[in-house]
C-alpha cells in the first residue's frame, strides 16, 4: 500500500473519531498529508520504508488562535493513536507527532516551504524560491479542510505566475544553448572530457527544467526528477535521451552522437515553444523571444537568466 493511501485510511479510521473529541476546533482544522517524503508524491516503494515511513497524517491549524491547554490535549490525543496500522508501525519521534506528522501550525508549515505563511509571494520570491520546495507545498492530499485556509494557500502556490514561468523558460532555453550547442564541442576540443560532462549535466538540467515548465509542473527534488519527468504528458519521453546523455562517454563516436542527441532534444523542445517558431535550431534566439513576451516591464528588463 502506498504511503498516501495508508495515511488516508489511518486518518479515516482513527483520526476522524479522535478529532470529533474537539468539536470547538471542527471548523478550524485541516487534515492531510503533504510536504517532504516520497509518499507525498506517490513515489514511495519498499526501499522508501527504511526511514520516515509510518501511518500518520498532519493536523493543520493556527496555533496562535488555540489556547495552550487545547493545543496540548490535541497533540496528546494524536500521540495516543494506535502505534501500528495495516502492519506498519509508527515511529517514536520528538516533538509529539513527529517532524512530518501530527499537529502543525499552518503558517509555520508554509513558511518553511516558501517563506510566506499564507502563500502570498512577490515576483522576486517566485524567481528565487527552490522549485522543489514549492512542489512540497502543493503535493500530497488534503483529506479535510472545512475552513478552506490550507486549500486556499495551496491554490495560491499551485504554479508560477505566467510572467515568472516565461522568465524561467527563457533562462533555461539560453542555458541549453550555452551548455549543449555551444560549449560542449568547444570543451572537447580542449581535451577536457570531464568538463564536457559538466556541460552535458548543465544542458540536461536546463532541458529538464524546460520540459517541466512546458507542462506547468514543479520540478521535484533531484532524486525524483526522472520519475516525475516520465509521467509528464508533454515530452516526458525525453527522459531516455537525458539518461543516455548523462551515462555515455565523451570520446570518439560517442561524443558525436551526444552532440546530435542534444541538437534533437533542442529541436523537439522548441517545437513546443510558440515563441520559437522559425527558430527550431536556435534556442538562444528563442530564449529572447520568450523573454520579450513577459508583460511585467521590470521583470522583462531583468537579466534573461534571472529566473534560473
Amino acid at each position: 500500500m502506498k504511503g498516501l493511501e495508508l495515511a488516508r485510511r489511518y486518518y479515516e479510521e482513527w483520526g476522524v473519531p479522535m478529532l470529533a473529541r474537539f468539536p470547538e476546533l471542527s471548523d478550524r482544522i485541516a487534515a492531510g498529508l503533504c510536504g517532504s517524503g516520497s509518499e507525498c508524491f506517490g513515489y514511495d516503494d519498499p526501499v522508501s520504508r527504511d526511514h520516515d515511513f509510518e501511518p500518520g497524517f498532519q493536523i493543520f491549524l493556527d496555533e496562535e488562535a488555540v489556547d495552550r491547554r487545547t493545543l496540548f490535549l490535541l497533540e496528546r490525543a494524536y500521540d495516543g493513536l494506535p502505534k501500528e496500522f495495516e502492519g506498519v508501525k509508527r515511529e517514536r519521534m520528538v516533538p509529539v507527532g513527529g517532524r512530518r506528522h501530527g499537529v502543525l501550525d499552518i503558517g509555520a508549515f508554509f513558511r518553511s516551504r516558501c517563506g510566506s505563511p499564507d502563500g502570498r509571494l512577490t515576483v522576486r520570491e517566485w524567481l528565487t524560491l527552490p522549485e522543489q520546495s514549492l512542489a512540497e507545498a502543493v503535493n500530497g492530499e488534503i483529506f479535510s479542510d472545512p475552513c478552506g485556509t490550507v486549500t486556499e494557500i495551496r491554490r495560491r502556490l499551485a504554479y508560477f505566475p505566467e510572467d515568472v514561468r516565461l522568465k524561467k523558460l527563457a533562462g533555461n532555453l539560453l542555458l541549453m544553448h550555452q551548455a549543449g550547442l555551444y560549449n560542449y564541442s568547444r570543451i572537447l576540443a580542449h581535451g577536457e572530457t570531464a568538463s564536457a560532462q559538466l556541460a552535458v549535466g548543465e544542458f540536461v538540467s536546463a532541458a529538464m527544467g524546460t520540459v517541466f515548465l512546458l507542462n506547468r509542473r514543479y520540478r521535484p527534488f533531484y532524486k525524483w526528477t526522472f520519475r516525475a519527468l516520465r509521467e509528464l504528458e508533454t515530452l516526458g519521453e525525453l527522459a531516455d535521451s537525458f539518461e543516455y546523455l548523462l551515462t555515455s562517454e565523451n570520446t570518439g563516436d560517442a561524443a558525436r552522437v551526444k552532440e546530435a542527441v542534444m541538437e534533437d532534444v533542442c529541436a523537439l523542445i522548441l517545437d513546443r515553444v510558440p515563441e520559437a517558431e522559425g527558430k527550431r535550431n536556435d534556442p538562444e534566439s528563442a530564449a529572447y523571444a520568450v523573454n520579450d513576451r513577459i508583460a511585467d516591464g521590470e521583470l522583462r528588463a531583468m537579466h534573461v537568466l534571472a529566473g534560473v
